[in-house]
């Protein structure tokens, strides 16, 4: 069940609103546990063991943890709850890819990644057959297992209490508006509000605008450019002109952002309809100046906890520059591999790793020197060549998209050309795309937020916001009741 369903918006979500504020304070956090639960259990079935059994252990390790730190560093305690989680989450997310990896080399054929699955010899698919090739990916397990860490890791630092209150700690695990595409939530931010929250009309409407936002985002913008995109890099690699390369890339530039910043967008206005503020996850990152800055402002969460719990426990940049190359290029790697068991997320990792290191060593200084277009062009040269890989999960495709991309395919122009995935609507959609991804509205507000000689017409657009929320909400019902693409790019998370 996701939350661009017909299903979500229609049944559930009003059901549980209904139910949320019809009882009392002391009930609201059995409803909202319930509900999460039946959330999760409606699309994984079985799988929901696995994370109460997450929830159970963690609840364990959270007591043991403090208990341990009263009489000096509970070191031991740590380690078991972090293997523990990074054990589940091996298990269920790259023991698979890793035993069909191991059964090409034992097959002593290459391995060729081909659509998300790793093509081997007669060996090797044996072996698999044999092995733990059947494993299920449970929705969500690297936002719950990363979330389950970071609370037990800082009651180890005395950041936070432990908390003693099973359904308390059940519920910020499970919470389902952030539950399967995050944002990666921390006890420390929900805590208190796990306890007590404002529950207003004022805050439930702003939450209710945010989350028709991401809606429309998630539908209108990024499923109408998947679809583009999608069409584009199914086509024969050879075929594929320049032109057409870069369409298809940049509605992937377009999906990918919309798709992420759209359920995070509708994350946090879930959160504000039942009391919960959660963190900001986007701040507009295709208009920064370097890769540095990109990764301050996309998915922020997921950045600062590798920050917070990784690459500053490894040593940061407090040792030697070829230590802080390191640290900093072994985080990226493994971010990249959060995102999926795939080789194009390593070789991902790896180039982005490069380009930061590159930045922090030398060119960072020289590129804050350039003109601020030039600056901006060289990232999104660098974002160009980042999705390409993010995007091809056979990697064979990515040199010759790379090529495609500068005019040195094979592809006849009179053949393949825009025209035959472009239509009116899904021009419109990207150009929608690029607006939006660009604060130039939001500076529009505030800059009329401070003309008093726009007072009335300020509250003239108010009105007409109200009412294009309503023509998106609208508008997103009927494309997901004509069962339109709607992919749900979260599923290897």
């Amino acid at each position: 069940m996701l939350f661009s369903s017909t299903l979500f918006l229609f049944l559930f979500l009003p059901l549980v609103l209904t139910l949320y504020h019809a009882f009392g304070v002391r009930a609201k956090n059995t409803v909202l546990l319930v509900s999460s639960l039946v959330f999760y259990a409606w699309g994984e079935a079985w799988m929901v063991l696995l994370m109460l059994l997450s929830i159970l252990a963690n609840y364990g390790f959270g007591l043991w943890v403090e208990r341990a730190r009263e009489t000096g560093p509970a070191r031991l305690q740590v380690t078991l709850a972090v293997v523990f989680n990074l054990g589940l989450l091996f298990l269920f997310k790259y023991a698979d890819w890793l035993w069909m990896s191991l059964g090409g080399l034992l097959a002593g054929h290459p391995i060729q990644p081909l659509g998300g699955l790793l093509v081997t010899s007669d060996l090797g698919r044996s072996v698999l057959l044999t092995g733990a090739g059947h494993l299920r990916l449970p929705l969500g397990i690297s936002f719950f297992t990363f979330q389950a860490m970071s609370y037990v890791i800082d009651v180890s630092r005395r950041e936070v209490p432990a908390e003693r209150n099973p359904a308390s700690f059940a519920l910020y695990i499970s919470l389902f508006p952030q539950l399967i595409a995050g944002p990666i939530v921390r006890y420390r931010d929900v805590a208190a509000q796990l306890v007590d929250r404002s529950e207003t009309l004022t805050r439930f409407a702003s939450g209710l605008r945010r989350f028709i936002i991401g809606l429309g985002k998630k539908v209108l913008l990024a499923n109408i450019a998947g679809a583009t995109a999608t069409e584009i890099f199914s086509a024969n690699r050879d075929d594929v002109t320049m032109p057409v390369a870069w369409i298809g890339l940049f509605a992937y530039w377009v999906q990918l952002y919309f798709d992420f910043s759209g359920y995070s967008d509708m994350a946090i206005g879930l959160g504000r309809m039942f009391g919960f503020e959660f963190l900001e996850n986007f701040n507009y990152p295709y208009i920064a100046q370097s890769l540095t800055d990109f990764w301050r402002r996309w998915h922020i969460s997921l950045s600062t906890w590798f920050r917070d719990y990784l690459f500053i426990p490894m040593g940061g940049s407090r040792g030697s520059p070829l230590r802080t190359y390191f640290n900093l290029a072994t985080v990226f790697i493994l971010c990249a591999l959060w995102h999926g068991a795939e080789w194009n997320y390593l070789v991902f990792g790896c180039f982005q790793g490069s380009v930061l290191v590159f930045e922090r060593a030398w060119f960072g200084a020289k590129l804050e020197k350039w003109p601020r277009a030039l600056r901006h062009v060289y990232l999104q040269l660098v974002i160009a060549i980042s999705w390409v890989l993010f995007r091809s999960e056979d990697l064979s495709l990515f040199p010759a998209w790379l090529a495609a991309m500068f005019g040195m395919s094979k592809g006849n122009p009179a053949l393949v050309y825009p025209a035959l995935y472009l239509d009116s609507a899904r021009e419109l959609v990207l150009v929608a795309g690029l607006i939006g991804a660009m604060p130039w509205l939001p500076k529009l507000k505030q800059w009329l937020d401070r003309e008093p000689a726009f007072a009335w017409r300020k509250r003239l657009l108010g009105a007409g916001s109200d009412l294009l929320l309503c023509a998106i909400l609208l508008l997103c019902s009927l494309e997901l009741s004509a069962g339109t693409f709607n992919p749900f790019i979260y599923f290897r998370f």
